[in-house]
């Protein structure tokens, strides 16, 4: 895939971390996103406020901002890792998926497997697994991509390599893809080129975020992420769609969200995307 093929999008999490802080809608993320120069947003269950179960209004509200969604994240309490909450986090995955479906070639990213409740890490994989790849099967029948979204975030099950090469011995590649988020493996891994090309059949589209050397989330260009390594590899990925989706959680985005996606995006613009 040729750089100049690539889109740029943002996710929303960006806003999301402020957590009361936030007091706006919907609305002013599209208006934030797009101001800012991007051509797509990705967008959570937290933040898709009065337009959830309308997915007519939103398609409405993406063609009048000019961005296209490129994916639906969502996550679940029970960190999809309690065998006794499978069944409400498939009717929950259900619901974003029929809605996802209005939106051609838009994704739904499944969040990290994560630590809820006592017992052998083990046996948390499996739960997790099962839920991915049933999600999978609904997705499939919807015509709707289903990937999952590892994190480095307090008591994720998918943090170190080992954690990723446990997981996804257990996907069915067909049917749950990967959304690989560059600065949550640089703090878990020693070598983020080598799990992306290890893994890169499962890469569906891509979350770029910069750390420093130490792990601490950085604007994109201040830290460590060899980001045109990273295009690189995903350049090589069969199902890579061509999506970099931009995510800032640095302390300068949370002085100032708008202003600090606006400054990623023009740094993807000095990578050539």
């Amino acid at each position: 895939m040729n750089v100049k093929d690539l889109k740029v999008g943002c996710q929303t999490f960006t806003w999301e971390m402020l957590g009361d802080r936030f007091t706006s809608g919907p609305d002013d993320l599209l208006k934030a996103i797009a101001d800012g120069g991007y051509a797509g947003i990705e967008i959570t269950d937290t933040m898709i406020g009065r337009y959830a179960g309308k997915p007519a209004e939103f398609a409405a509200a993406l063609k009048s901002s000019g961005l296209t969604l490129v994916s639906f994240a969502f996550g679940s309490r029970s960190g999809f890792t309690l065998k006794d909450q499978i069944g409400t986090d498939l009717e929950t995955a259900k619901r974003w998926i029929d809605f996802v479906a209005a939106f051609p070639g838009a994704l739904v990213s499944m969040g990290s497997a994560t630590l809820v409740s006592d017992g052998p890490r083990d046996g948390k994989f499996a739960i997790a697994a099962e839920v991915y790849n049933k999600a999978g099967e609904l997705g499939r029948k919807a015509g709707v991509q289903v990937a999952v979204h590892p994190s480095s975030h307090h008591n994720t099950l998918l943090f170190d390599r080992a954690d990723y090469d446990a997981i996804f011995a257990l996907l069915d590649p067909d049917l749950v893809g990967w959304v690989p988020d560059t600065g949550h493996i640089l703090r878990g891994h020693k070598d983020m080129a080598d799990t992306l090309t290890t893994y890169r059949d499962r890469i569906r589209y891509i979350h770029l975020k910069d750390v420093d050397a130490s792990g601490i989330w950085a604007m994109l260009g201040e830290g460590v992420c060899d980001t045109p390594q990273v295009i690189e590899i995903a350049g090589t990925a069969p199902h890579f769609n061509g999506w970099l989706v931009l995510e800032e959680e640095s302390d300068t985005a949370a002085a100032d969200p708008a202003a600090a996606v606006k400054t990623n995006r023009q740094t993807m613009r000095g990578y050539g995307a």
